[in-house]
């Protein structure tokens, strides 16, 4: 994708230039950063994978600013990197007011329409999703976190031994979906809390993980105050818990909290921009799986159901706390329909439709 949106600009004589700087050849070309970026003056120049080369940020900021100053445009730079903490930092210091980021996650339900249940089962990841058999599916997940264990996260963070990142990430999806117990977490790998948390900062940091806050509300209860941990995607969920097809998600009982984490993933990537997610818990089990502020004031309340769109006491009193301007049960199952009380039922598509329709 990034190789051919350098090449727009070929109708207009002006091609883009696309440098992968994994490449040593293409690596070489920056050893004079600043008289290669001048030459391409009037280009747009893709920098791939420049968390190889952090220290190219200053040169960008000299090259930028001079631009500013002749009055010309200065939007000519699209940089693509993981998602490491450095560079991120780096990044918003060294270029503050002069880039926007953009998140680009993997596929989700708006790009594969109609196709929800084989998204759910092997995630987004392009390779994982469309491989051609469950097989080559989870194979492929497989070596893709022992690659990020084992190569990509030693270089983004600090040393931490792979086996034992390995273990948090899968006690991580056995508890998809639930609130975070640190101490528990601890016990379990032989370190204590505050070690847990730079494990889970870490984590999501890499944005492999989602740490959903609890809403605080104005309501005479005493609340869940611990976030809510979700793997981000629901193939690696599977894979880290060795299910590697349909059948065999369906049979554990991580399958519910996996279709929600699904389900608010998916959610998170349309909702308009300064929307606040959360969640709604009492110590007394009232809950509501996923709350969104939204800018135009408006509360939606969404619970989610991977089977059909029940209501119970517990839920209509979490709606009755909430008084959202939307109660709206998501479930598994196809259409939407009123539950009474004001409360809507609907499939995954036509809550992605309605959160669409707001931007």
């Amino acid at each position: 994708m990034a190789r051919a949106i350098a090449r727009v600009g070929e109708s207009a004589d002006v091609a883009g230039v696309y440098l992968d700087l994994e490449d040593p050849a293409d690596l070489g070309k920056l050893d004079d950063p600043g008289a290669y970026l001048s030459r391409h003056r009037g280009r747009l120049v893709v920098l791939d994978e420049i968390h190889r080369k952090p220290a190219l940020f200053e040169v960008l900021r000299g090259v930028i600013d001079d631009r500013i100053r002749r009055g010309e445009p200065s939007g000519q730079f699209l940089l693509l990197g993981s998602a490491s903490i450095d560079l991120l930092r780096q990044a918003g210091e060294t270029l503050a007011g002069r880039l926007g980021t953009v998140e680009l996650g993997p596929f989700d339900l708006a790009e594969f329409p109609n196709r929800s249940s084989r998204l759910w089962v092997r995630g987004g990841f392009p390779r994982s999703l469309l491989a051609e058999s469950d097989r080559d599916s989870a194979i492929w997940r497989a070596n893709f976190i022992d690659t990020y264990l084992q190569r990509d996260i030693p270089q983004f963070g600090p040393r931490i031994p792979a086996e034992t990142l390995r273990r948090f990430w899968t006690m991580l999806a056995h508890d998809q979906g639930t609130p975070c117990n640190a101490a528990r977490l601890g016990r379990s790998l032989a370190v204590d809390a505050k070690t847990v948390a730079r494990y889970l900062d870490l984590m999501v940091d890499l944005l492999l993980v989602r740490r959903l806050p609890p809403l605080h509300a104005n309501v005479a209860k005493r609340l869940v105050k611990s976030p809510k941990i979700y793997i981000r995607d629901s193939g690696i969920v599977h894979t880290l818990l060795r299910l590697d097809d349909e059948e065999a998600v369906l049979g554990h009982p991580v399958a519910g909290f996996s279709w929600e984490g699904f389900v608010i993933e998916n959610v998170l990537r349309v909702v308009p921009e300064r929307t606040e997610a959360s969640f709604y818990g009492t110590a007394t089990k009232v809950e509501v799986d996923l709350v969104l502020e939204l800018p135009n004031r408006q509360r939606w309340a969404v619970e989610i159901k991977r089977g059909l769109a029940t209501m119970d006491r517990a839920l209509r009193v979490a709606f009755d706390d909430l008084q959202p301007d939307r109660a709206i049960v998501v479930h598994g199952r196809e259409g939407r329909f009123p539950k009474g009380g004001g409360v809507e039922a609907m499939d995954l598509s036509a809550l992605i439709d309605d959160l669409r329709a707001l931007a």
